[in-house]
């Protein structure tokens, strides 16, 4: 059976969705295309229910859970690294030295150490990751996504819940995970669902090749190769309406119709909204909803804002995530570096310390103080982990200058906050060398349980294929103790 709403009541329309519904005819669309405009049911003109959003952090390539969230300072120098743990507010949770704003908030935030799935490949640790799945799909290809991949974690929150202000109900952004190849990672798009169903993708970052981390004060390589730097902002789409065309002149159609012609060809150009096919009727909100405009102009936040987050990719991303929370998108997934920039095989001390943790403590730690003081938090579950995690024993490597660590898909540290999460809580436990679960053990079938527990997903509840055969969603428990 098909997941989500399973009746729709006719809704009474205010004059602003009456013009919104008349300008879908001007996009060339039929009535398949108005299901998100159904959402204005008779529940919504109520008395709304708090919405329930999840923000998902991906680090791509893998965080190293020894030198961020599970270090282990009594260890052997080979196995425990450079970095000192420190404490955080919550007796007895130590973390790294060089995150020393999320050790502050510590209050807000839990931690999974005992994440474990078998892989230590990228791409089969991105499809399990990102779909909450550890079995790989039928016909698994690590060169490039399949239309029987299993769906992403993204996909299903977006065909599982209910839109919001005819908003997509998920997204990603900055950009979708590349390697520096060129190739495109599975695991992060519908699959078997069809192509309706992938997520929105934001892509604001232009691919490049070798540029790793958070542009354009951070970017950095990994091999610290002679290089300039590659990427200086954000590629934004430009949504506003021009002032002779606003909101009161919505009854001129030609005027719109030749600015929504303008408007669309621009779009096309930048190629940041090629899954719109499902949602066209949504481009009426984003040319006048003042809210989805202001969370798609980050650059132009509050100086205050920007300083608060780092004026760099991985601050705007974060921003921009908030801001489509509180706008009406229940799910956004953030890539927080390309070219898996967490894959730090060399040169780890030096690049955690100096390229890769002070944006991601500062923008994540921005992102926290604002959910909580907005009333956000108790109802926005973040997350944040990678495709896996790195070895137990550091190794040098010719190509680099500095040891690092590899690809470790035995155990990894998920962070977790918000959402109705326990801060200062601590699940499951790694063994002295950090390199295998010791205590309370969990999958990827658990963590995305938490996710759809957390955006109101029922047990119950199916996701359907491209040829409308049901599937189960839930495939593990949500991790209890959190």
């Amino acid at each position: 059976m098909r997941s989500g709403p399973t009746s729709w009541q006719h809704p009474v329309l205010d004059r602003r969705s009456v013009l919104q519904a008349g300008a879908v005819g001007l996009l060339g669309l039929g009535m398949n295309h108005v299901s998100a405009l159904q959402a204005l049911t008779a529940n919504e003109r109520g008395k709304k229910a708090r919405a329930r959003t999840v923000i998902y952090i991906f680090l791509s390539g893998g965080l190293s859970q020894l030198d961020s969230f599970d270090l282990k300072p009594d260890a052997p120098a080979e196995i425990r690294g450079e970095f000192r743990s420190v404490d955080t507010q919550t007796p007895g949770i130590r973390i790294c030295e060089h995150l020393p704003l999320l050790a502050q908030r510590s209050r807000h935030w839990a931690l999974v150490r005992s994440l474990t799935h078998p892989s230590n490949a990228h791409s089969e640790g991105h499809q399990m990751m990102l779909s909450g799945r550890t079995e790989l799909p039928p016909g698994f290809n690590a060169n490039m996504p399949r239309p029987s991949d299993w769906p992403s974690i993204a996909s299903i929150a977006g065909a599982a819940t209910r839109a919001r202000h005819n908003l997509p109900p998920a997204a990603v952004l900055p950009e979708k995970l590349v390697h520096n190849t060129g190739r495109v990672i599975p695991g992060q798009f519908a699959g078997m669902m069809g192509s309706r169903r992938e997520p929105w993708f934001i892509e604001a970052s232009p691919f490049e090749s070798k540029a790793y981390g958070a542009y354009p004060e951070y970017e950095f390589d990994h091999q610290e190769r002679p290089r300039e730097i590659k990427r200086k902002s954000f590629v934004l789409p430009n949504l506003s309406l021009p002032e002779d065309v606003a909101a009161k002149r919505l009854g001129d159609r030609l005027s719109i119709l030749q600015h929504i012609g303008r408007q669309q060809r621009s779009l096309d150009r930048l190629a940041q909204f090629e899954s719109f096919d499902r949602y066209h009727q949504s481009a009426i909100s984003l040319l006048t909803d003042a809210r989805v405009r202001q969370a798609f102009d980050v650059l132009n936040a509050d100086a205050a804002v920007l300083d608060r987050y780092g004026r760099n990719a991985f601050g705007w991303s974060l921003l921009m995530a908030r801001r489509l929370v509180e706008a009406g998108v229940n799910m956004v997934q953030v890539n927080l570096g390309n070219n898996e920039t967490w894959d730090t095989h060399g040169n780890a001390f030096p690049h955690l310390k100096d390229k890769l943790f002070p944006p991601t403590d500062k923008a994540l730690s921005a992102l926290l103080d604002d959910l909580h003081d907005s009333g956000m938090l108790d109802d926005t579950l973040v997350v944040m982990g990678g495709e896996f995690g790195r070895t137990p024993k550091l190794d040098p490597h010719p190509a680099y200058k500095t040891p690092g660590r590899h690809h470790w898909g035995a155990v990894q540290t998920v962070f977790l906050a918000g959402g109705g999460i326990k801060g200062g809580t601590v699940v499951g436990a790694s063994d002295k060398n950090g390199g295998y679960p010791a205590d309370n053990p969990q999958t990827p079938e658990n963590l995305a349980a938490t996710i759809y527990q957390s955006l109101g997903i029922p047990k119950s509840a199916m996701w359907q294929d491209a040829q409308d055969r049901p599937h189960h969603i839930y495939w593990g428990e949500p991790i209890a103790g959190l």
